[in-house]
């Protein structure tokens, strides 16, 4: 068997140019070919106006009012990386903003299956909700946000993955991959798009 070894030469000169930041960060800014911090505007008010997502708006204001009426919000979150982000981001910020009554819960696929299906929804109902809010999934949760209308729950999804052919009928569906948005960065993750519905709300 043949060993080909490859490999890739650093300019560890340009790298440390960027002095103060982390390495991890350098070599990333590196192969972007950014060799100086005026190079990169971080500033929060370079961030992607939250207005091309479509359903935000109706989102906001159904948590207001929700966070304002003193309503249970549950979060519905995933259990990989994205998803456990995404549900920290919603939960911490939901308490700051006042919200009294803010749940988790982060479902075991094994029991449950994946999203907000109707066996979540049935086992959420012990803590009765008024308003769930799915982080990094529910694009595809026909049923089980179906079931959630049935028992008087209002339904925020808030997801990434790709538009299926029918979404369902949530009371807002925020997605930057779906057809009819307009927001510019279609490759958000699931966490930045909860981030998005924070900036939103801190609005």
């Amino acid at each position: 068997m043949k060993t080909v070894s490859i490999v890739r030469h650093r300019d560890d000169e340009s790298i440390k140019s960027i002095e103060g930041i982390h390495p991890v960060l350098q070599t990333v800014y590196k192969h972007r070919k950014i060799n100086s911090l005026h190079d990169v505007d971080n500033q929060l008010s370079q961030l992607l106006p939250f207005d091309d997502l479509s359903g935000i708006k109706t989102a906001v204001d159904i948590i207001v009012s929700a966070i304002k009426s003193d309503r249970n919000i549950l979060i519905v979150g995933d259990f990989d990386a994205d998803g456990a982000t995404s549900t920290a981001v919603a939960v911490r910020t939901l308490r700051q903003l006042g919200a009294n009554k803010v749940a988790y819960l982060v479902p075991n696929r094994f029991d449950f299956g994946y999203g907000l299906t109707v066996e979540l929804v049935e086992y959420a109902t012990k803590t009765k909700p008024d308003l769930i809010i799915t982080v990094d999934n529910g694009i595809s949760s026909i049923e089980g946000v179906s079931y959630a209308n049935e028992h008087g729950i209002d339904v925020v999804v808030t997801d990434h993955h790709q538009e299926p052919v029918e979404l369902p009928e949530a009371v807002a569906i925020i997605n930057p991959s779906l057809e009819k948005s307009g927001y510019p960065f279609k490759k958000l993750c699931g966490a930045g798009v909860a981030f998005k519905l924070i900036q939103a709300l801190m609005q």
